[in-house]
């Protein structure tokens, strides 16, 4: 027991003087933040840095308002707070240090705490700093980032020191990549051949840069250098080598780059290509089974856009869930209307394929001009809910958008849903027996018109459905489906008439070739390019990849 008492003393004495050391700090930020509303501009550098160094809770509450023009005394007295501007234009104000919430005042009762842009990079510098040390994970991961983009002397201490007692993986890279950087910019040949070495496969963009720079410099220095002396001893035979290992090292991240940019053009073409799926389904069973051009199909589209559109502002505090609620209701919407149109024209017009466009596209134009005089011509903003915003980051150069993913998985859903209505129900049976031969099916006792009217409504229900996905990626307006109902068509003309896996095959490829060609031909050249590709192609296949199969396909 004897033993253990000096060891026991140790531990309180070092814990007193932690106290101590935290009970000073904690008393010389309110005497610094007293001088901000006095200090003049060109003094306000030194009085940051020294509230920074104090290292207490509420110096981000002091340099963050600084830093975004919040930062305010009082006139009365001096003293600072935050400054918030309500809807009745009175300025709500927070103590920095206490956190208190004050009276609001009028702006005659306040005066800005003086910053300009030099101070603003350097708080952001010092916060990003602060966050270094932060317990959670991704707000370390974020500071190291922001610090590998701006270094400074202050950030690169603090993570020379850091970097060993840093348990998670992710943000030890980091840390380790932002040495090297400063490594490679302030070594020696052989630290910067060694930095060199190890940076060759990190795909961050400033690492790309930092090569290039350190690359260009040595370049010109070798040259100046070859002119005066010659290249006998060890120093240069290292200086050849690192300008070899520098070369190598941005060939190798260019080369990366273009594998995942590719990547990322095809992951762009997956998802182009899923909103032509949606779009094309619906079409591609009406066609199939009544061979019906559609020119309304684009106005189905929006049509579910609108309802999403309606949901979203009828239930603000539900925007989180908006779109599973908008999904069955945007079907059931499009359908509604599928059915009346064609209860109410098409059946009229059957055998006459010319009369049947025009009617609908007269009834397209019908609807557009109803969402005009409802909702204004106006674009409408659907809101993203939280967990369709923000994407997976693979590494920093792919990064894979959470809209977009999720329009590709629910795209793939939809298709396989009615792939497995149209195989296994009874509605599925009557619609394949009246696309292959409707004469046969009539008497067989299968009721034609009233298929033709399922039929419709659901191709125009998956239209609506289409709809909501395609909110989330461009504005709501009374336009919006005209911009997608060519390439529907040329997708079921592509795919085969009638036939489902020929229009998913037919939407993917038109989607990805699209993709892969515009960063080189730009977008109109790229959906020419596709347009001649498929014009030629139905020269040589006019039924398209997977023909429609039957004694009436013809």
């Amino acid at each position: 027991m004897l033993r253990l008492l000096p060891l026991l003393l140790l531990f309180v004495m070092s814990f007193n003087a932690s106290a101590a050391v935290g009970e000073t700090q904690q008393s010389v930020l309110p005497a610094l933040v007293e001088q901000l509303p006095n200090t003049k501009l060109n003094k306000m550098a030194l009085l940051i840095e020294q509230i920074a160094a104090t290292s207490t809770p509420q110096v981000s509450d002091i340099l963050q308002p600084l830093m975004d023009g919040d930062l305010y005394y009082l006139k009365a007295n001096k003293r600072v707070v935050s400054v918030f501007k309500n809807q009745q234009k009175q300025y709500e104000l927070t103590d920095v240090l206490t956190a208190e919430v004050l009276p609001a005042v009028s702006k005659s009762a306040i005066k800005k705490v003086r910053t300009n842009n030099r101070l603003r990079g350097q708080i952001r510098d010092l916060l990003a700093n602060l966050d270094l040390t932060n317990a959670d994970a991704d707000t370390r991961i974020a500071a190291l980032k922001q610090l590998l983009d701006n270094p400074n002397q202050a950030g690169l201490s603090a993570v020379n020191k850091l970097i060993k007692s840093e348990k998670d993986d992710d943000a030890r890279e980091l840390m380790s990549v932002i040495l090297l950087l400063d490594q490679l910019e302030t070594g020696t040949i052989s630290e910067k051949l060694s930095a060199a070495k190890q940076l060759g496969d990190r795909l961050e963009p400033t690492v790309k840069n930092a090569l290039v720079k350190e690359l260009d410099r040595f370049s010109t220095e070798s040259t100046s250098n070859d002119s005066t002396s010659t290249d006998n001893d060890s120093s240069s035979a290292e200086a050849k080598e690192l300008k070899t290992v520098l070369t190598n090292a941005i060939d190798s991240i260019e080369q990366q780059a273009s594998v995942f940019s590719l990547a990322e053009n095809l992951f762009f073409g997956l998802s182009l290509g899923s909103v032509l799926l949606l779009a094309a389904i619906g079409l591609a069973i009406t066609f199939g089974v009544m061979g019906v051009i559609n020119m309304a199909h684009g106005e189905m589209m929006m049509l579910g856009a609108y309802t999403t559109y309606v949901i979203q502002q009828t239930f603000p505090n539900l925007i989180e869930y908006s779109l599973l609620m908008a999904v069955p209701a945007a079907f059931l919407v499009s359908g509604f209307v599928g059915v009346l149109i064609e209860r109410g024209v098409i059946r009229f017009l059957k055998g006459r394929p010319l009369e049947t466009l025009l009617a609908t596209f007269g009834i397209s134009l019908i609807l557009q001009q109803l969402v005009r005089s409802v909702f204004s011509p106006l674009n409408r903003q659907v809101e993203a809910p939280q967990w369709m915003s923000g994407s997976l980051e693979i590494n920093p150069i792919l990064s894979l958008t959470y809209n977009r993913l999720y329009i590709i998985l629910f795209a793939l859903m939809v298709f396989f849903s009615l792939l497995m209505i149209l195989k296994n129900s009874s509605l599925g049976l009557h619609v394949r027996a009246v696309s292959q031969n409707r004469d046969m099916a009539r008497a067989l006792s299968v009721k034609s018109s009233w298929v033709d009217a399922i039929t419709f409504g659901l191709g125009s229900g998956i239209a609506g459905v289409a709809g909501v996905a395609l909110s989330q990626l461009t504005n709501v307006g009374p336009n919006l489906g005209q911009a997608y109902i060519i390439d529907s068509f040329l997708v079921v003309v592509f795919g085969g008439v009638g036939n489902l896996w020929g229009t998913l095959v037919a939407a993917m490829t038109m989607g990805t070739f699209n993709k892969i060609l515009e960063p080189s031909m730009g977008p109109v050249l790229a959906n020419i390019i596709v347009l001649v590709s498929l014009v030629l192609f139905i020269q040589k296949r006019p039924k398209g990849l997977f023909p429609q199969k039957g004694r009436a396909a013809e």
